[in-house]
């Protein structure tokens, strides 16, 4: 049996809009999907991989487009996966021998045609009872999965009606050619306004319903929202500000049924009587205050976030030591760097064997959280620079590319994702590689408008634009017009 699709364009898009605040291209994407099944019937279902950081609402979207086509929606969790007969069945001559989970889902969705719904497609395991993730390939494969087979039932079953739908907080540790096999959307993180947006539309009202409170009991204000994300919550997502939307619930609703009868209005002020103290606060420009220190960029599966490199000298005979439990690549960057240095120190007003004199230390603070990855070796060549020269980092930067042994900034990845940490810490002034110049059109216009980027070829150009202009720190006045100029020429 087949549900009939509601393939009333306007609708459906009116059904998505109310459900997810923001989401562009995946609605997009879904549009484009009934466009075309709407001029040709006998069309296959497509394979699409939500991808992003967790909490920006990837498995929630498909039940919206479950309920906006007016089909039946099945979800299965693959993470812990490790057993093949989980998604391809057990043989029945085996005792409790059961269909895989794809049948199973699809005999509880009551139809042919669901929308199902692989939640953490990435996290699947392998061990000797199978490799799960092959057996997805059939699944998955709109040439193949016409015929699927599943062990327990030993007839073709034509999956091509089903609409799958699979999510992950990293596509690197899908296996490739199971990643082939599905169009990847990616989910960016969410920025303050879309936050405020998410959370004025639908986590208030819904925590308000859950918390047992009426509108007319409690309100929040627009500057408690911002507070709340600003000062509260540091995420890609908005599972955080939904808790601490709900505390603030649960102590107006203590009141209430203590029997306080006027209502709340959680203004920003207010905000520390039930959340507590601050827990998250703009640091970056406070901590650049000496030599040695600088602002980089990292990309991680929740997202983004700032770094923060510290390097210190000390008399010493050349040793160069480096903690914050940094992996290979990092290490390799620190070393890159400082040989660029050792190679250069004439050129960048250093003594010729100034490292036989010193021993030097570079830090990642936060040493209890793994770090690597090729895109700190911009932020460790400054740091190493600013301390053996003595000459203050700009406090109002941050930065983020890789380096060559010749002096080349070479690009990186996870722009957006590190763009949007640095708008949500509050820096303005973002030093990039050249190269990556293309990847800033994928970034919010919002965001794009209140931010500057500088673009660096070389290491020359690092200099130039990331040291205040005297050493041990005192900053020269600098005309900002003719900075400006300079930045807007790039």
């Amino acid at each position: 049996m087949s549900t009939e699709d509601n393939l009333d364009i306007e609708a459906v898009k009116q059904k998505l809009d109310n459900d997810h605040y923001g989401l562009e291209k995946v609605k997009q994407r879904i549009l484009e999907y009934l466009a075309v099944r709407k001029l040709k019937n006998d069309m296959r279902g497509p394979i699409l991989c939500f991808v992003g950081p967790p909490g920006v609402g990837k498995t929630s979207l498909g039940r919206s487009i479950a309920n906006a086509l007016g089909r039946n929606f099945v979800r299965i969790s693959l993470g812990g996966v490790r057993d093949e007969a989980e998604i391809r069945g057990h043989r029945r001559t085996y005792i409790g021998a059961l269909p895989g989970r794809i049948i199973q889902g699809i005999k509880r969705a009551g139809s042919n045609n669901p929308v199902f719904m692989l939640d953490e497609i990435d996290k699947v395991g392998t061990d000797f009872r199978g490799d799960p993730s092959s057996a997805l390939l059939e699944v998955l494969d709109p040439e193949q999965n016409y015929t699927f087979s599943d062990h327990y039932l030993e007839v073709a079953f034509d999956l091509t009606k089903v609409m799958f739908i699979a999510t992950a907080n990293i596509q690197d540790t899908i296996i490739p050619a199971l990643r082939d096999r599905m169009e990847i959307i990616e989910i960016p993180s969410y920025i303050v306004e879309e936050k405020l947006g998410i959370a004025e539309k639908f986590l208030v009202p819904k925590q308000i319903k859950e918390h047992g409170l009426t509108p007319e009991q409690i309100e929040f204000t627009e500057e408690a929202l911002r507070t709340i994300i600003s000062s509260y919550t540091r995420e890609a997502g908005v599972r955080n500000l939904e808790r601490q939307i709900a505390a603030i619930c649960r102590g107006v609703a203590r009141e209430v049924a203590g029997g306080e009868d006027k209502k709340t209005v959680i203004a920003s002020k207010n905000v520390s009587n039930y959340l507590g103290p601050v827990k998250f606060y703009s640091e970056f420009a406070e901590r650049i205050d000496e030599p040695g220190i600088v602002t980089g960029l990292a990309w991680t599966p929740m997202g983004g976030d700032i770094l923060f490199i510290e390097a210190s000298k000390m008399p010493g005979k050349g040793n160069l030591t480096l903690t914050g439990q940094l992996g290979d690549v990092m290490k390799e960057s620190a070393r890159a760097a400082l040989s660029y240095i050792r190679a250069k120190s004439k050129e960048l007003g250093l003594e010729e064997n100034f490292q036989e004199k010193i021993d030097i230390h570079i830090h990642v603070p936060a040493g209890a959280i793994p770090k690597d990855g090729p895109s700190a070796g911009v932020t460790m060549f400054t740091a190493l620079l600013s301390v053996l020269t003595e000459r203050k980092v700009r406090n109002d930067i941050a930065m983020t590319g890789e380096i060559t042994m010749r002096g080349k900034i070479l690009p990186v990845g996870g722009i957006k994702e590190k763009m949007l940490a640095a708008h949500r810490a509050g820096i303005k002034t973002i030093i990039l590689p050249e190269r990556n110049k293309a990847d800033v059109s994928e970034i919010p216009e919002t965001v794009k408008k209140e931010m500057k980027f500088i673009y660096v070829k070389n290491m020359n150009d690092i200099i130039k634009r990331a040291f205040n202009n005297r050493k041990n720190g005192k900053q020269t006045e600098v005309r900002e017009e003719a900075v400006e100029a300079e930045m807007v020429a790039e």
